[in-house]
């Protein structure tokens, strides 16, 4: 057992306001230099919709992510006898248009344009040619516009849905989206990592966050095709990539990434996981139906005196340990089983999860009659506004089963807690719920608790990083003491 730890995450989605505040506070500490206009390392899209960028979920068109041949994985998108004949060419990079094309305003046309009938406008202008630019696109462009038949019709993940159930997602009368905020998945299998050739790309052993070394980076871009998430930018100005840092920088000294931190709806928790990294090739070689449960195998007891003393021995400090025995990831992952990947299919074992959202239907009608009242428990799961196969091609590798034991379970939650304080749900009914949801009264008080009334310390459990002991391993003190702060001297540049 080769125990090692992860900072990991997960999303609530059902918390999700949209506001994109996530977004800004990424943009405005890490890409607002020339050549990252277009990155948004933290971005929100609306589901049903193609996304950011544009169906980035389509790996027939982008070949991100791993695929398995053989008997044994690979990367779909570059090889051994691959790179040689695509050495000066990246067939299924996206392009500027899959992004946008990031514009400012000619404010002086305000104050100089000649006289007029009209007042004066602010013209767009290209932050890349400088020219003037009709604006066609955006990082969210379809932002609550899932019934779109320019987006969302052609979101992939309605791949399965009948005719019928997609007519029923785009009705104007029963219009229907949720949020998608993404960010770097830190994936245990980071395809990403295992494509770039200059070696540029790594995982940090001690916490597993994935960084990109920009001295050594040469431009080869493969780690933006191999990654299915596109979450991998080309800087054109550097000539070097960039990706998200989970703000290393912040979470080395206990503080919450900028994105965690400025969340106004409270979806987003960060804690540590412990898992066994001897199984990971097994794992991403299992059939796809058994992928979920694998990875959720991966992911070791704190609690286990077994899995102490093995961490013990591969260099784990005690107060790690005890900060995965209080994350609020493992809770929602492992314990409570509420919190599932994405896109499990692409092999890549991300560990950023999310709690998938409930779309209840609040009511039905029937001539004249207007009916809210059910005798299923769960009529508004099953039949809920979002299809469950497009929440199952989108969190559970197709699987339906996975996230009707998230909904039903999130569901019973509520229907207990209205049974306590609001008092329209008799309590036998409640609890009644929680048994066919597989929950007990007191795990759904802790899973209240975590959802509800959570604390900042509760749903951010940051482990020490030790990065003083990190540096000792390397180089000798002495040595570094004239160092000061983190990063490079001098800024990247292009060439060697």
């Amino acid at each position: 057992m080769n125990v090692r730890s992860q900072v990991s995450m997960v999303f609530h989605l059902d918390k999700c306001i949209g506001c994109h505040t996530c977004s800004l506070a990424c943009k405005n500490i890490w890409t607002d230099r020339k050549g990252t206009e277009y990155m948004w390392w933290n971005n929100v899209e609306t589901k049903p919709g193609t996304g950011y960028p544009a169906l980035w979920e389509d790996q027939e068109k982008f070949r991100g992510g791993w695929e398995k041949k053989n008997g044994h994985i690979r990367l779909r998108s570059t090889g051994k006898a691959r790179i040689v004949t695509n050495i000066f060419h990246n067939p299924h990079m996206p392009s500027m248009d899959d992004y946008y094309e990031p514009w400012t305003y000619d404010y002086q046309h305000l104050f100089n344009a000649p006289e007029g009938p009209d007042q004066p406008t602010a013209i767009p202008v290209s932050m890349v040619t400088g020219e003037y630019l009709n604006i066609e696109s955006g990082p969210n462009w379809d932002d609550d516009l899932s019934g779109s038949p320019v987006y969302a019709e052609n979101d992939p993940n309605l791949e399965g849905l009948s005719e019928e159930q997609r007519q029923q997602l785009f009705a104007i009368e029963q219009l229907v989206f949720f949020y998608f905020p993404r960010i770097c998945n830190h994936c245990l299998n980071p395809a990403c990592v295992a494509s770039c050739p200059s070696g540029a790309l790594y995982k940090r052993g001690e916490d597993g966050i994935v960084l990109l070394d920009q001295k050594r980076c040469r431009a080869w871009r493969s780690c933006v095709s191999a990654c299915p998430y596109k979450k991998v930018f080309y800087n054109w100005f550097t000539g070097k990539s960039e990706k998200c840092i989970l703000c290393y920088p912040r979470v080395e000294t206990g503080q919450a990434p900028a994105c965690f931190h400025s969340c106004v709806g409270r979806i987003r928790y960060l804690g540590v996981l412990l898992y066994d990294a001897d199984r990971i090739e097994e794992v991403s070689n299992l059939p796809m139906e058994e992928m979920i449960e694998g990875q959720r195998s991966l992911i070791l007891d704190p609690f286990d005196p077994h899995v102490i003393e093995e961490a013990r021995k591969n260099g784990i400090h005690d107060s790690v340990i005890q900060s995965a025995q209080n994350s609020p990831v493992y809770k929602f992952v492992k314990v409570w089983r509420l919190a599932l990947p994405p896109h499990i299919e692409y092999r890549t074992m991300p560990m950023l999860f999310y709690v998938p959202p409930l779309a209840p239907v609040m009511s039905t009608r029937q001539n004249e009659v207007l009916n809210s009242v059910s005798k299923d428990l769960f009529h508004d799961i099953d039949d809920a506004r979002v299809p469950l196969k497009f929440l199952a091609n989108l969190f559970g590798g197709g699987q339906e089963g996975k996230v009707v034991y998230a909904l039903r379970k999130q569901k019973a939650v509520r229907w207990y807690r209205r049974a306590l304080t609001v008092g329209d749900v008799d309590r036998e009914t409640a609890e009644r719920m929680l048994r066919e949801a597989d929950c007990t009264a007191e795990e759904a008080e802790m899973i209240y608790q975590l959802t509800s009334l959570c604390t900042f310390e509760q749903r951010f459990v940051i482990p020490p990083m030790y990065r003083e002991e990190a540096i000792e391993a390397m180089r000798d003190p002495l040595e570094a003491k004239q160092g000061a702060g983190f990063g490079f001297l001098s800024g990247p540049r292009r060439g060697l």
